[in-house]
């Protein structure tokens, strides 16, 4: 069966942590762009849509990560990583997208100027909550976007260790942005190996503790 057979269930069944990629294998700019879209679909509080994608996929500009990712192999192997960044002025967002909600009629002039205010009071005065959403938001999106890669035939790895301050300085990331994942696409070098899951009862408690 081909991934694009599957199920939504059986998608996110098979989607494993791949760090083991045939080197050769190239994925096409409109592969890429396809993945990228359909993460873009992930929820996001005031629908700000609070994250950013740096594609990687020149060999030089790999080995750039390579160096300050602690030389995690997956990073050269892999068809792009791609670096998440969380938006931490999101609400410049807000008129881009809801300007056209606004003049089609889906919302009058109260309502728009009113969340606009306060979403611009929350950021403007909460420096530690636009972290969190920031992060929270984009880490959202990093997992649909892992989905979506496994949908289309590809394979990822989501890593966390890289050196923060390196990475923002040699890709120049701009102070508006937050590193909050690195994310490797790729083909699968054999079958990827099963992982264990807890019992899920001994993950939940129902109604309270």
């Amino acid at each position: 069966m081909f991934p694009h057979e599957w199920t939504v269930e059986q998608t996110l069944i098979q989607r494993r942590a791949v760090r083991n990629y045939h080197q050769d294998q190239n994925i096409s700019s409109q592969e890429l762009q396809k993945i990228l879209k359909l993460a873009t679909y992930a929820p996001s509080s005031w629908n700000l849509q609070h994250w950013y994608f740096l594609v990687v996929s020149e060999k030089e500009m790999k080995e750039k990560l390579y160096a300050v990712a602690h030389q995690q192999n997956q990073i050269l192997d892999a068809s792009a990583v791609i670096i998440v960044l969380g938006d931490l002025e999101a609400y410049r967002n807000f008129e881009q997208i809801y300007q056209p909600f606004l003049a089609a009629g889906f919302m009058d002039e109260e309502r728009y100027f009113k969340m606009k205010t306060d979403i611009y009071a929350y950021y403007e005065n909460n420096s530690s909550g636009a972290r969190d959403e920031a992060i929270r938001n984009a880490s959202l999106c990093a997992m649909q976007l892992m989905i979506a890669a496994k949908a289309q035939g590809y394979d990822t790895c989501p890593m966390i260790g890289f050196e923060v301050a390196a990475l923002i300085d040699r890709f120049n990331i701009p102070p508006r942005y937050i590193p909050v994942m690195l994310i490797s696409i790729g083909r699968a070098t054999g079958k990827t190996s099963r992982t264990a899951r807890l019992p899920l009862q001994s993950r939940i408690t129902m109604e309270h503790f």
